[in-house]
């Protein structure tokens, strides 16, 4: 089965009608600026508003369960308005039979609604406010990867009552993600830090025959550390990984950290000696896959492995025009700014894909199939 892309003939006869689009929005405070979330849905948005097509945005931010002030979409109408170089309605209430109305009276061209977690029914893939969605337009588009591997009312179910779509973003996902699993390059290196464990167990799994080198940082070498009986003390970790890990631990391919940054009885970076280690392993390297920072780099004390690690890929990059690169997860993509002049670095470098995705391209390299994607299957 193939899932519709948007394309010239499919969106003239959209002209003039009104697209649903699932945006990925859920961006920190204080990250709005450096965020490549807001660039990477606006291609949709320009092709879309070419057709003379209104747009009305729907999205999420955070995890609230009741409605907070501070995890309101209000802030991104503003940004994206000045990316757009246009006006955007912001709708600050869910009474929907009064957006109806207000989007087809309205002359402006985009919407953006309020954060729809702000409804408990979204998380539950309700169907009732799917429908209720639906009702707000003529076709839905999904270009949030991020949130494709979730099953909400605004990802997944609203697709069974509009005709949908891949956004260009979403497409873009799909392709460099899929290339990489497909055509990598030896050595191919896995790098993996950040917090969460289990998530990252299965792209071990998928790329265990296929990978030279996992190179581990943070809660993946903590929970390693444990299941090989190393004392940890206060560190981050899942205990719940131990089993699952057990059978890599002896593998040469498993690097661990040699030396560590401790505070108050926990780890909170790598050391320089395995920055150089794995740095030497990175250098190497023609593929590369690397979800999660090495450390706390938001604390400038724990910055330097994380920043390290980045110098070693871009150099990889710099060198080698025909290495492959993907490198998501929010953490790590925020994890950017500690390199001088990033974005010229990223604008440069078009063999490094930044993955707008932490939990959907893990899941996307482990082979699984992700909820918000498989739904768009014709």
């Amino acid at each position: 089965m193939s899932i519709p892309h948007l394309n010239q003939s499919n969106l003239k006869k959209w002209r003039g009608k009104t697209c649903i689009l699932r945006a990925d929005l859920d961006i920190k405070s204080g990250e709005e600026h450096i965020t490549l979330r807001i660039p990477a849905i606006l291609p949709t948005i320009h092709l879309l508003l070419k057709h003379e097509i209104k747009v009305v945005l729907v999205g999420h931010r955070g995890r609230p369960t009741t409605r907070k002030p501070t995890l309101s979409l209000n802030p991104f109408a503003k940004l994206i308005a000045k990316k757009l170089k246009q006006k955007i309605t912001f709708i600050p209430h869910f009474n929907f039979s009064r957006i109806q109305k207000q989007i087809q009276k309205s002359k402006n061209q985009v919407f953006l609604l309020e954060n729809l977690r702000f409804l408990p029914a979204e998380r539950k893939n309700s169907t009732r406010l799917a429908k209720t969605l639906a009702s707000l337009g003529d076709f839905f588009v999904n270009d949030a990867f991020a949130v494709s591997h979730h099953k909400n009312a605004s990802v997944v179910a609203i697709a069974k009552f509009l005709p949908s779509y891949a956004g260009l973003h979403l497409e873009l996902e799909m392709q460099r993600l899929t290339y990489v699993m497909k055509h990598f390059k030896h050595p191919l290196t896995i790098i993996l830090g950040g917090v969460k464990v289990l998530g990252k167990v299965g792209v071990i799994q998928y790329f265990w025959k296929k990978a030279d080198h996992f190179l581990l940082g943070g809660g993946p070498a903590n929970t390693f550390f444990m299941a090989q009986g190393l004392p940890i003390a206060d560190s981050i970790s899942e205990p719940r990984a131990v089993p699952l890990i057990k059978k890599f631990i002896s593998s040469d391919k498993i690097k661990l950290p040699t030396d560590l940054k401790i505070k108050n009885r926990q780890i909170f970076d790598i050391g320089p000696q395995t920055v150089r280690e794995y740095g030497k392993l990175i250098k190497r390297s023609k593929t590369i896959v690397w979800s999660g920072p090495l450390g706390l780099f938001e604390k400038k004390e724990f910055r330097e492995g994380t920043r390290g690690i980045w110098k070693a890929v871009l150099s990889v990059s710099r060198r080698n025009k025909k290495a492959l690169i993907v490198v998501g997860g929010g953490e790590t993509a925020a994890s950017l700014k500690l390199i001088t002049n990033y974005k010229s670095l990223i604008t440069r470098n078009k063999n490094i894909f930044i993955s707008t995705g932490g939990g959907a391209m893990l899941a996307y390299l482990s082979g699984k199939k992700l909820p918000g994607i498989e739904v768009l299957k014709k």
